[in-house]
């Protein structure tokens, strides 16, 4: 069994925002699948569904970005999964212009509030996780007001691109391909 989470905040307002892509590509993959997504457990929305004949929990946690961890540890001790090799996190990152994704199978927080919750829940830096770009703020404006605000048009054009590719790469994370995923997706486009 898979835990594939989303990060992102509960509430409207923040739907679509640059920090709830990880729920946006939940959403995706529940549509796609056909996954019901309302159970309320783990201090999450998730549902229960196969993808690519393994079974799989979506996740939505619903404590804020910054508490993730509580959400994804109370998940991953209920059903005992290995974090290395049995979760996935999906989430935002500035570091990446919209329409790039990033796999990979472990790393440090790298500034990210609910990563790092993440990983002082599970003890570990060893999850597999997909970074998914929102573009890098411009200079001068507010990390937080920059991350919870909305995209442009046409970066939300990108930005369902890479929503759909980070939902193929879990179809081959889930069948143990992880590395064929990093040769797929983390290559540079070019203009």
């Amino acid at each position: 069994m898979y835990i594939i989470a989303g990060l992102g905040n509960p509430t409207q307002q923040y739907d679509h925002t640059r920090h709830n892509i990880g729920f946006d590509t939940i959403t995706y993959l529940a549509d796609r699948y056909h996954i019901t997504m309302n159970t309320k457990k783990f201090q999450a929305i998730c549902g229960i569904g196969v993808i690519e004949g393994q079974k799989v929990l979506l996740l939505k946690p619903q404590t804020y970005m910054n508490l993730s961890g509580n959400s994804i540890g109370e998940a991953v001790n209920f059903y005992k999964l290995d974090p290395a090799t049995e979760v996935i996190v999906i989430y935002d990152d500035i570091a990446l212009e919209p329409g790039y994704i990033r796999v990979r199978k472990k790393g440090s927080a790298g500034g990210h509030n609910g990563i790092k919750d993440i990983i002082a829940h599970l003890g570990t830096q060893e999850f597999q996780r997909i970074r998914v770009g929102v573009g890098e703020k411009p200079k001068d404006y507010d990390l937080a007001a920059y991350v919870l605000g909305h995209f442009a048009a046409e970066d939300r054009k990108k930005v369902e691109e890479a929503i759909a590719q980070a939902a193929d790469a879990v179809e081959l994370m889930v069948q143990d391909r992880a590395d064929e995923a990093m040769n797929l997706y983390n290559k540079k486009k070019h203009e």
